[in-house]
């Protein structure tokens, strides 16, 4: 089996878990063909989800599963460039922070466009969701229905240097061992859908791609947009506690919460039904149950 097969049938099994159908598409964009992995009520309210990179978007099964997919119209994307099933285009990569918000631009008319949309995202993920909403001095925020940013990283607080130590390896040149092995160092063990992480390992099989790197996005810009930031207690990538303090310094209107006892890279995984619950159409003003 071909490393392009062997990764189709490791995807298909993730996302074969979601709940419900899903609906999938490839939307066309200057930056290639992008996969959307869609599911909820297509009268629900619009939910974009961005994966941390190399997760791809079938890492969003679990919190569909745990009641996203009833309350939303859940619609996660493969990265451009990441893996996944998105096709990047010849000759067009992906280089900079404005080719990301111009490549979230068509994604979100290729969605509709028209209803403003609760825009989530995970780490790499979340840092590109940020920017997004602050390009342009928050132009775009005026899309955004909310911003939804879940242990974010190069945000609020830079990577520890232990962090980047470890993770140059496995980005350097991944293989199947050196993935499981980081993914065991940083979520201290916990345990891991098998499914998923027989898709990690598949990753290695993609052609690494430099991720787009630049400065932290400007929170003044985001203005009156609702924002909700959710560290994991145990992230191994920053001091959760520290960039918790630091979110809430610069958005003061936003609510910020840490869970104790959770990992940075399991996050999505471990805690669906909190996260589910927090991306509940009332989540925004509910109480912050954890205030370090």
């Amino acid at each position: 089996m071909s490393r392009t097969s062997s990764f189709r049938t490791a995807y298909d099994e993730v996302l074969g878990m979601w709940p419900g159908p899903v609906e999938a598409v490839l939307l066309p964009t200057p930056y290639g063909a992008t996969r959307v992995n869609s599911c909820g009520p297509a009268d629900a309210p619009p939910l974009v989800l961005l994966p941390g990179g190399g997760a791809t978007s079938t890492v969003w099964g679990a919190c569909a599963a745990a009641g996203l997919a009833r309350t939303h119209r859940m619609h996660a994307v493969d990265l451009v460039g990441d893996p996944g099933l998105s096709v990047p285009a010849p000759g067009r990569p992906v280089r900079a922070t404005g080719d990301l918000v111009g490549w979230l631009d068509v994604v979100l008319d290729g969605l509709g466009g028209r209803r403003p949309v609760a825009l989530g995202g995970h780490s790499y993920g979340a840092w590109i969701a940020a920017h997004y909403a602050a390009a342009d001095g928050g132009r775009r925020s005026a899309r955004l229905d909310r911003l939804v940013l879940l242990d974010p990283t190069q945000v609020f607080a830079g990577l520890r240097p232990g962090y980047v130590l470890r993770a140059l390896p496995v980005l350097a040149r991944p293989t199947p061992e050196r993935i499981r092995s980081f993914l065991a160092w940083e979520t201290r063990g916990a345990p891991l859908d098998p499914a998923w992480l027989r898709l990690q390992d598949e990753t290695a099989g993609f052609p690494a791609v430099r991720p787009v790197t630049g400065p932290r996005p400007d929170p003044t810009a985001l203005g009156e947009l609702p924002v909700h930031v959710l560290f994991a207690g145990r992230a191994r990538c920053h001091d959760a506690a520290r960039a918790a303090r630091a979110a809430r310094g610069v958005l003061p209107g936003a609510r910020v919460d840490v869970l104790p006892g959770l990992s940075h890279h399991a996050l999505p995984l471990t805690a669906a039904p909190e996260i589910a619950r927090l991306l509940d159409a009332q989540g925004l003003s509910a109480p912050s149950p954890h205030r370090p």
